[in-house]
């Protein structure tokens, strides 16, 4: 798409192009705030794990007030319509393609601050993990530019509960572990020792493509082949897909099923949790272990030997 073409549901989707001098992006126009000297600022906003109702309220208005929006492939679209008026850039990165390099995403955010904007830094999940949000706040800290964090619900933590699936629990985990699984030239670097110990939670993020690997270092150093874990694919969303095994059949599992990225995979025992409650996750998302949403009724509180008890 060109620089400043109009989307068919919305403002202008601005493609960046790096320019031959500064190296920075193109395509966004310099309003009149720039020359009279006004710093606008940063907010890096977690978007979640892909459902739109589980933005916070914080970010929800956070974004309606965005003059820009520089957000990743993974932000659902309803969210981004929260921004009518925002201009939208895309800085996404999907595995061996990425649409702008950290560095230059660091000096867009600065630069259209200084333009007097109020820019949102749209994330998948939560900002602080695995979403560079880190090195951001740091390159605009050092640029004198104004900054907000908004959390956002991980995808550790938004995943795992539409799979049904603790990420702690007193039976089977006392730890949990958030690791990366990417690949890099072909190997994982990872404290695997310390991944293998017992009663404890590993969730890896990006780690699909190095499922193989991951399982078999994971029996290499000590952890039993019996150990349960889950690839959820697309979750909280209806594309939710999750497949169960164990640490030795799951790569194969995996495969056979063809799942869509994103995917989260969780290894542990508390992946039993989830064969046990049955038909409530059966179908996914769509089925909630309490029965939200539940027709509104008054209750009154009356006083008994016992206490204060609510009366329907």
């Amino acid at each position: 798409m060109d620089d400043g073409e109009q989307a068919a549901d919305g403002p202008p989707v601005i493609s960046m192009r790096r320019g031959r001098r500064s190296g920075l992006a193109r395509g966004v126009p310099r309003p009149s705030s720039a020359r009279e000297g006004r710093v606008g600022s940063v907010a890096l906003v977690g978007a979640g794990p892909g459902d739109p109702e589980l933005l916070t309220v914080r970010a929800t208005k956070v974004i309606a007030g965005a003059d820009a929006l520089v957000h990743d492939r993974l932000v659902a679209p309803p969210i981004l319509a929260l921004a009518p008026r925002a201009a939208r850039i895309y800085v996404g990165k999907a595995r061996s393609c990425h649409a702008m390099p950290q560095d230059a995403i660091n000096a867009l955010l600065v630069r259209l601050a200084r333009e007097g904007k109020r820019v949102v830094r749209l994330k998948g999940g939560d900002p602080f993990i695995f979403g560079r949000g880190g090195e951001e706040i740091e390159a605009l800290a050092a640029n004198g530019i104004p900054f907000e964090v908004v959390p956002g619900i991980s995808a550790a933590n938004g995943v795992a509960a539409s799979a049904g699936i603790p990420l702690t629990h007193r039976d089977h985990a006392q730890t949990c572990l958030f690791v990366t699984g990417h690949l890099k030239d072909g190997t994982m670097d990872l404290d695997w020792p310390a991944l293998a110990r017992p009663r404890q939670t590993v969730v890896v993020y990006m780690g699909l493509l190095g499922l193989p690997v991951l399982c078999d270092e994971l029996i290499r150093h000590g952890m039993p082949r019996s150990t349960p874990a889950a690839v959820v694919s697309q979750g909280t969303t209806p594309r939710q897909r999750v497949v169960t095994g164990t640490i030795e059949t799951l790569p194969i599992d995996a495969t056979a099923a063809e799942l869509e990225s994103p995917t989260l995979i969780i290894i542990g025992d508390v992946v039993k949790v989830r064969e046990r409650l049955g038909d409530y996750v059966a179908t996914g998302p769509a089925a909630a272990v309490l029965p939200f949403p539940r027709p509104a009724r008054s209750v009154t509180a009356e006083p008994s030997a016992e206490g204060v008890m609510a009366k329907p």
